[in-house]
């Protein structure tokens, strides 16, 4: 006569398994079986939280329902890998003369980011910065802005900054970039010139030591063409502006984008950063009325 036990033991060990099992999967929600089952059709995903959106709290968007004045520019293509663009009276000299005006109680020496800390070294960057208000014209810069590339979709454009060098002024090579990947990332920069160039002004250019220089087709007019080394330099033109994209179509930052501003050697430049960030999923109504005094801190990146 066989004994009990065994029986007894099977029947114990099964009931615990059924119990692991529904623990496993109703209470702890089967972590990994998602993997073990592939990518087969009878395979159920598991739903996914919708995340909050983050975003740079500095990002703006023009109001849709602005007056902005027709304004004609000329457009000079640099570079289309990577795309580079000179934009000759990008701004009209009575824009540039009332921007500078608007800068003129704001000025702060620039700072740097550095392992996440903000520090002040002129020996990188020796310059002031003055954050704009959002008038009626700095509203119409940034629509010029978008307009430029399109109005692109989820696109908007970070607070304007000016940047004031004085003699000996510079910032060292350095890149844009700034997020990155699929889900947001500054996407453009155009570098304006608002004052500087001319009589009694020297130095100063903006330098792309990776950007082959080319001396043909009147591009002397625009960059720099005397002097040994490769790389090219954008002459300080007051209105002008450089435009060049900082990543590509597949999210990663363009090496060739490095870039600097040289020291000027006689005179005063100042500047305007205008930086286009791409977010993904955000629309222009989450955004439209906001930001008319966010401090913003990307333009240090």
């Amino acid at each position: 006569m066989s004994s009990p036990c065994p029986s007894f033991r099977y029947r114990t060990l099964l009931e615990l398994a059924l119990i692991a099992s529904a623990i496993y999967i109703f209470l702890l929600g089967a972590p990994g079986l998602s993997n073990v089952l592939g990518s087969g059709k009878t395979a159920v995903p598991t739903p996914k939280v919708k995340q909050p959106l983050t975003k740079p709290d500095s990002l703006v968007f023009p109001d849709p329902d602005l007056k902005c004045p027709e304004h004609a520019y000329n457009v000079h293509v640099y570079s289309t890998k990577p795309l580079v663009i000179y934009i000759d009276d990008f701004l009209s000299a009575e824009e540039a003369d009332s921007l500078v005006e608007l800068s003129s109680t704001s000025w702060q020496p620039s700072t740097i980011f550095h392992a996440g800390a903000e520090t002040h070294d002129p020996s990188v960057r020796n310059s002031d910065k003055a954050l704009l208000p959002r008038t009626r014209l700095t509203q119409c810069v940034e629509a010029r802005a978008l307009a430029f590339q399109g109005w692109p979709a989820n696109t908007f454009v970070e607070r304007l900054w000016a940047q004031r060098y004085n003699a000996s002024g510079h910032y060292a090579r350095h890149y844009d970039w700034s997020g990155g990947g699929r889900a947001g990332r500054r996407e453009s920069t155009f570098m304006v010139y608002l004052a500087g160039g001319g009589e009694g002004f020297a130095g100063g250019g903006t330098e792309f030591p990776m950007l082959e220089r080319r001396a043909e087709g009147g591009w002397c007019e625009f960059v720099e063409c005397e002097g040994a080394g490769e790389g090219t330099v954008f002459k300080v033109r007051k209105g002008a502006a450089v435009f060049w994209r900082n990543f590509d179509d597949e999210g990663r930052g363009v090496r060739e984008t490095v870039h600097a501003a040289l020291p000027v050697g006689e005179g005063v430049k100042v500047g305007l950063n205008i930086w286009s960030w791409w977010q993904r999923g955000l629309e222009v109504g989450d955004l439209v009325g906001g930001g008319e005094e966010e401090e913003g801190k990307k333009e240090e990146l």
